[in-house]
């Protein structure tokens, strides 16, 4: 028996080595698995991409449960033979990461970016990505996940730079990708716009105003925000609303608060009569549905807020702070006797996701991805589209996620993802920053060029926008495997196997690889998606360093080991559900890997004293034994395909512990200790057989100690156990 089992099992003292001679050997590449003959050559693909962790800092728990999933999917694929592909990366998360530096730099130097220019303050950027870039590689490998090195990928490293720039002039070329003056959710602190999924809604107290414009104006308005009303260019009311019928198509000039105003009355189905007064101000330029009510009824758009979320009307409001605004002419509708009704309500608030700041919506000249425009798609291996039809990206979106496309686990979120498809408007991908992927667009004059590379000559100007983080990221099942090139790992493992991350990315992320590898590709990005739940603290709540309830997870691997922590967040947590995790928790796993230990221990010294031969017969009264851990073994298999990774995990933590611990080794000690030979070495051969087994089903789960154990083993059918063959359960 090898002397380490003279020691308790100390994670800390091994796992570093062992993580090196996985990754050393070389078999985290399926090439190098097909090369040295642990894969065959035709054997069936099985692929994941990493959902890239943003480059603003560290790992947190969450991350480290979606690594522990990822990382039982592919060993335990790896072991059954599939030509096994897991694909690591990072996210340049422009908005958050940008937002980082510019804190640090205002922090410590008292300076913005414009004091350094755009060249010298991209540098900044860069160099503080690849520092949080290094400390992210370190923390995944301290979780003990068998990622292939090689291909690792950035969003914005010159490959995913090629594929943004193409994907940009294919979506452009399509008439999917178009430039103009929307409504757009602007952030006045960042600077920029963000998307509808970035904005965070606020249950806020505020107070809700019922007014007239003046006094000779016949129809009083609600609003919470009367600042906007010095931009109202219409009364909308419900058409079959009696008490305003008489004023639809009048209309009105007032002055307003110091600003004149002009409105004009009209019926739309939209308005709820039941809301306030039944009659909602329309002011086109700073509301998404009054835009399209505008749109509908040909009115004017006057836009009264700017980026810096102020007063642009002439007199005395402007240059006013929307707040000021709000309470100026709250004041003048009192004084001039025009407030009839003042009541507090509770309101949701768009907030800026990174910010905190509330949105204001503007218009602005943008580009966006048009999601509901018709386009021939011209390739498709989506069920219900054909090669060279027509269809819309909304359309696809839809079709991918159908009996034998898209399969979501757990089920119960594939109504949200159809809910919110429904509800998509056209998705603004233009960014007013300066970290990310610049928009591939040059101008000269009346002169527009889209391309990937710049245009030759002088006076082009690029377009001094960014593009949105996940239209890069969008890009990442295909744009890891090489495209817009026709490589080998394109071919051979796109569609992926699988996409697992949490269920609060289902839009943000997921939709929009369905979105642009259906009109890209001509196909799914992926075959399966699991979505795990949040890691919440041991009273339920959500992790946060406001509340200071955030757990490390470098510094529960280096109390507990990588194998605890693992198996803390797996167990207990089914698909789509959130976990309470306590370090005691995790400490309770640590004693799992010990039981291993000390079972490894106990059988492996008994196979040293009987010379352990394995063409040993086993006992015929033994096989029932076998059959059981069979049966297990079995049951272990049908979880792991289905997804039910708890559920395998604490059948094989309680079989190993209070199964073969407690009962079989307990009942073997008295053959163990008699003079039949015979039955000692028939014991040896059964309990020899039954470790290795466990130490094959656990290994994806626990990865350090049982591959530790294995490299002790004085009989096995690999060098490593990551490469061992899965127990055959057909």
């Amino acid at each position: 028996m090898d002397d380490k089992f003279l020691k308790p099992y100390n994670p800390q003292a091994c796992e570093d080595a062992i993580y090196e001679r996985w990754e050393t050997s070389g078999y985290f590449n399926p090439d190098v698995c097909v090369e040295k003959g642990v894969t065959k050559e035709d054997a069936e693909p099985y692929s994941i991409v990493l959902p890239p962790p943003n480059v603003t800092g560290v790992l947190h728990i969450g991350h480290a449960a979606m690594l522990a999933i990822e990382d039982i999917l592919v060993r335990y694929h790896r072991m059954n033979g599939y030509r096994t592909l897991w694909i690591p990366g990072t996210d340049h998360a422009a908005i958050a990461t940008q937002a980082r530096v510019e804190k640090d730099l205002q922090k410590k130097e008292k300076k913005t970016r414009h004091d350094l220019g755009r060249e010298e303050f991209l540098k900044r950027v860069e160099t503080f990505a690849q520092e949080s870039h290094n400390t992210i590689v370190h923390q995944v490998r301290k979780m003990g996940s068998s990622l292939d090195w090689g291909r690792e990928a950035f969003t914005l490293d010159e490959t995913r730079q090629q594929a943004v720039h193409e994907a940009f002039k294919r979506f452009y070329e399509l008439g999917l990708i178009v430039r103009g003056d929307r409504i757009v959710n602007w952030d006045p602190k960042g600077q920029t716009v963000i998307s509808d999924d970035e904005i965070v809604y606020e249950e806020r107290k505020t107070m809700f105003y019922t007014f007239r414009y003046d006094k000779d104006f016949p129809i009083a308005i609600s609003t919470t925000r009367p600042e906007t009303k010095v931009g109202d260019t219409a009364v909308a009311v419900h058409p079959d609303d009696k008490r305003y019928k008489e004023y639809i198509g009048k209309e009105f000039d007032a002055v307003f608060c110091d600003v004149p105003i002009h409105v004009k009355v009209i019926a739309d189905n939209s308005v709820d009569p039941e809301f306030g007064t039944g009659a909602l101000g329309v002011t086109p330029a700073h509301s998404v549905a009054d835009a399209d009510m505008a749109e509908r009824h040909g009115l004017p758009t006057v836009p009264v807020i700017n980026e810096y979320a102020r007063m642009t009307v002439d007199g005395h409001l402007k240059d006013m702070k929307v707040n000021a605004a709000r309470e100026t002419i709250v004041g003048w509708l009192r004084t001039e006797r025009l407030m009839e009704h003042e009541e507090e309500i509770t309101q949701n608030v768009s907030t800026a996701e990174r910010t905190g700041a509330i949105i204001e919506p503007l218009p602005k000249l943008q580009w966006f991805v048009a999601v509901n425009k018709p386009f021939v798609l011209e390739h498709s291996n989506i069920p219900s589209i054909e090669s060279g039809s027509t269809t819309t990206l909304k359309e696809i979106m839809r079709a991918s996620v159908a009996p034998g496309a898209i399969h979501i686990t757990p089920e119960r979120f594939e109504k949200t993802y159809y809910h919110w498809i429904d509800n998509l408007r056209d998705w603004c991908i233009s960014r007013q920053i300066w970290y990310g992927h610049r928009i591939p667009v040059w101008y000269k004059g009346d002169k527009l060029y889209v391309g990937t590379t710049a245009p030759q000559g002088e006076k082009w100007e690029q377009d001094p926008d960014t593009l949105d983080t996940w239209f890069s990221s969008g890009l990442w099942t295909f744009s890891t495997l090489g495209w817009p090139e026709d490589t080998s790992d394109l071919r051979t493992y796109h569609p992926t196997s699988v996409l697992e991350t949490g269920y609060d990315i289902l839009f943000f992320w997921i939709a929009r690889m369905i979105l642009m590898s259906g009109a890209l590709v001509g196909d799914i990005p992926f075959r399966d998606v699991y979505m795990h739940g949040l890691v919440r603290d041991e009273k339920g709540r959500k992790m946060s360093k406001s509340i200071g309830n955030t757990m490390d997870p470098l510094d529960l691997i280096a109390k507990y080991g990588a194998d605890a922590t693992r198996l803390s967040l797996i167990i207990g947590a089914a698909a789509g559900n959130d976990i309470k995790l306590s370090e005691q928790r995790v400490k309770g796993y640590k004693n799992f890997s010990n039981k291993l230990w000390n079972i490894s221990r106990f059988v492996l010294q008994y196979a040293d004293e009987v010379k352990l031969d394995l063409k040993t017969p086993l006992h015929s009264d033994d096989e029932k034994l076998v059959d059981e851990l069979c049966e297990l073994a079995q049951d272990v298999t049908a979880d792991l395909e289905g997804f039910r990774l708890y559920l395998a995990g604490e059948k094989l933590y309680h079989y190993t512990w209070h199964r073969f611990a407690d009962e079989i080794l307990e009942e073997s000690k008295a053959v163990l200790a008699g003079k039949d030979e015979t039955a000692k070495k028939q014991r040896v051969r059964l309990l020899y057989d039954m470790l290795v087994i466990q130490l094959k089903l656990l290994h994806p789960f626990i990865p350090f100690v049982t591959e530790e154990i294995w490299s002790a083993l004085p009989k096995k059918d690999a060098d490593l156990l990551m490469i061992a063959r899965w127990p055959d359960t057909k």
